[in-house]
């Protein structure tokens, strides 16, 4: 379990929250008129418990991470280059719970984040995926669910390195699992707050020289088509 003191750099927050505001981009726009709360944050965290470093903590954003584009044309390849969810770490067996009212979809279906998956159909044409669960889980495809009701356990992406990368994938699809919307400005949360002042390559946004301000903030991060050309093959970039 890796411990650190809660050492926020507010300026560094600032500048990743500047210009807030949901881009979706693509075409790709949720109808979220039925959903449970406010349109703008329908869903609420997979975690009962408060963050903090012995119990959960963001550890990798969804989009265009420093390490999603270094691994682009091998893990993220299918996702045009980006990381097409939110890594949120946990001490593996930590439970997991619905972050929103729906019905199962799959279970350990063939949508990657192994070794264990669970996919809850949501209104409005939304779908959440929780990957690297530490088992398969108990829920039956076509089950209901509602916001909170426990759908598995966190585990590691090989199964056996509980110790170094426990963490759940989270991931906020539509177009029937075909595209993935970044999770953030779907979910009611302090996200600001919730990376334990980390500096790491995931909680860091790859710069396209080119246009160096673009996809440089939190929730300025393009939706994800699968199977469509990279997003992020930049002629010139930084670091």
């Amino acid at each position: 379990m890796i411990t650190k003191k809660l050492t926020l750099n507010r300026r560094r927050w600032l500048r990743l929250g500047a210009g807030l505001g949901l881009s979706l981009g693509l075409g790709l726009t949720p109808d979220l008129s039925s959903l449970a709360l406010d349109q703008a944050q329908p869903f609420s965290l997979p975690f009962a418990e408060p963050f903090g470093p012995e119990r959960w903590y963001v550890r990798q954003w969804y989009g265009n991470t420093r390490w999603a584009y270094r691994q682009r044309r091998a893990l993220y390849s299918g996702g045009q280059g980006l990381h097409f969810g939110v890594d949120l770490f946990a001490p593996c067996g930590t439970t997991l719970g619905a972050i929103g009212d729906g019905t199962v979809f799959a279970v350990d279906g063939p949508y990657g984040a192994p070794p264990h998956n669970v996919v809850v159909r949501h209104a409005g044409g939304l779908f959440s995926l929780y990957g690297h669960l530490q088992s398969r889980s108990t829920l039956r495809v076509g089950q209901t669910l509602r916001r909170g009701d426990p759908l598995g356990f966190v585990g590691a992406p090989t199964g056996a390195d509980c110790d170094t990368h426990p963490h759940v994938h989270l991931e906020i699809r539509q177009d029937n699992m075909r595209a993935a919307l970044n999770p953030l400005p779907l979910i009611a949360a302090d996200w600001a707050a919730l990376t334990l002042g980390l500096e790491a390559e995931g909680l860091q946004f790859q710069v396209n020289l080119d246009q160096p301000g673009r996809w440089q903030t939190i929730l300025d991060q393009p939706p994800v088509r699968f199977g469509s050309a990279l997003l992020n093959d930049y002629e010139r970039s930084w670091p």
